[in-house]
C-alpha cells in the first residue's frame, strides 16, 4: 500500500516540505479512542498518542486530530508512536454535539462523498435525510443518498419513494440498496472512486455495518441481528473506523445517529434550501420570516405547490436550531471572555498587593 492509496495528495506532500515535517513519517489517523489514536501507514498500523505540547496547546476540538486526518508521526516502538502535528483538511465533517448549548462534534475529517443511508422501514425520515445533507453541504462534501432494505418494500412502494426522494432532493443521486439480496450493490461498488474517502452517515440499525462488511468482501464490523418487533438491527458500532475497499475506495463507518443537530454554517443551510432561500429574494419585505406574512414569495410557492410542504417545515425548525445554536455560542464566548477578564484583575490585583 502507498500513502496515495491511503489519499494521500500533492498539496499535502507540499505542506509537508514547506513546514519541515520531513523529518517524520505521515499516517492517517483510522481510529480514535478518547485520547489515543490508531494511525497507519503504508506499511504499519500503530497505537499513537500526542506530544506535550500539542495537547497543551490546542485550543479547542478543531485543533486535535479526528478520523480521517493526516498526521505527523515519529514511531518510538514496534507499534507504538507520538502524533507531533496534524495536517490542513480539506473538509471537516460536524454536528452539534448532543445535550450541550453551542458545542460542536467532529465526525471525520478529509472526507470527498457522503454516504448517507436511510433504510426503507418504519425508520424513514425525508427530514433526517435532508439534515444530512445540510452537514455534508457545509463541508462541501457530496451526497450520495443509500436508500437501504429495499427487499422489505413491493416494487410500487419502492418506485413512489425514490420518485419523492429524487423529486425533494434534486440533483442529488439517490441509490436503492439490498443487504439482503445484493440488489444495488453493483452500482454502489461502481460509484466508489479509488483514493477517494467516503463516510457513511445514519442512524443506528439502518444496514451501515452489513454494508461495510459487503464492500470489503469480508466481515471486519460486526452486525446485530434485526430485532422484529422494530424491524431493525441492533446498534454495533460505537466509534469512527476508516478501512481500504478492496477496490481502492477509502470508507469510513460511523455511529449511528439519531439526533442530527445543525451547527452555525450558513453556506450549508443555503445549499440544501437553495430553492426555498432563491423565493426570499422576492418576498415583500426584507426581515420576512415566511411564515404569516402577506406578500411572502415562499407562502405563495407552498400555496401554489412549487415548493414540498415537508420540506418548508423542516427549513423552518432547522432555521431555528441554527438560530438557537448561534446565539449559545455567542453567549460561551462572552462568558468565556469575562472569566478572562476576571482572572485578568484578579493576577492584577494580586501582584499590585505585594
Amino acid at each position: 500500500m502507498t500513502l496515495a492509496q491511503l489519499g494521500y495528495t500533492n498539496d499535502l506532500e507540499a505542506y509537508r516540505k514547506t513546514h519541515q515535517l520531513n523529518a517524520f513519517d505521515v499516517g492517517r489517523v483510522i481510529a480514535e479512542h478518547k485520547d489515543r489514536y490508531v494511525v497507519r501507514t503504508p506499511t504499519a498500523v500503530f497505537d499513537a498518542e500526542l506530544i506535550g505540547n500539542l495537547r497543551f496547546t490546542a485550543e479547542n476540538r478543531y485543533d486535535l486530530p479526528a478520523v480521517g486526518d493526516w498526521v505527523a508521526i515519529s514511531a518510538y516502538d514496534e507499534d507504538k508512536a507520538l502524533i507531533h502535528a496534524v495536517y490542513p483538511r480539506h473538509s471537516l465533517l460536524e454536528r452539534k454535539a448532543v445535550g450541550t448549548s453551542g458545542h460542536i462534534q467532529l465526525i471525520a475529517t478529509n472526507i470527498d462523498y457522503g454516504l448517507i443511508v436511510q433504510s426503507v422501514n418504519r425508520d424513514f425520515n425525508s427530514n433526517r435525510i435532508e439534515r444530512y445533507l445540510a452537514i455534508c453541504h457545509a463541508s462541501k462534501v457530496v451526497p450520495i443518498i443509500v436508500l437501504s432494505k429495499v427487499d422489505l418494500v413491493d416494487k410500487t412502494t419502492l418506485e413512489t419513494l425514490l420518485q419523492d426522494l429524487k423529486k425533494r432532493f434534486k440533483d442529488i443521486r439517490v441509490l436503492p440498496l439490498s443487504n439482503t439480496t445484493a440488489i444495488g450493490l453493483e452500482a454502489l461498488e461502481a460509484s466508489i472512486i479509488a483514493g477517494k474517502t467516503y463516510c457513511l452517515l445514519g442512524s443506528s440499525g439502518v444496514g451501515k455495518s452489513t454494508l461495510l462488511n459487503k464492500l470489503m468482501g469480508q466481515t471486519i464490523m460486526e452486525t446485530g441481528a434485526i430485532s422484529q418487533p422494530i424491524d431493525r438491527g441492533r446498534h454495533i458500532t460505537s466509534h469512527r473506523e476508516l478501512v481500504v475497499l478492496q477496490n481502492g475506495g477509502i470508507l469510513i463507518d460511523n455511529p449511528g445517529m439519531r439526533e442530527v443537530g445543525i451547527t452555525a454554517s450558513e453556506s450549508g443551510f443555503e445549499t440544501t434550501f437553495e430553492d426555498i432561500l432563491k423565493l426570499a429574494d422576492d418576498c415583500k419585505f426584507r426581515n420576512c420570516t415566511h411564515t404569516t406574512e402577506k406578500g411572502c414569495a415562499i407562502l405563495q410557492a407552498l400555496e401554489d405547490g412549487v415548493i414540498d410542504q415537508a420540506s418548508y417545515q423542516n427549513y423552518l425548525k432547522m432555521e431555528r436550531e441554527k438560530a438557537h445554536f448561534e446565539s449559545s455560542v455567542a453567549e460561551r464566548r462572552k462568558k468565556d471572555k469575562d472569566f478572562g477578564k476576571m482572572i485578568k484583575h484578579f493576577k492584577n490585583k494580586k501582584g499590585r498587593s505585594v
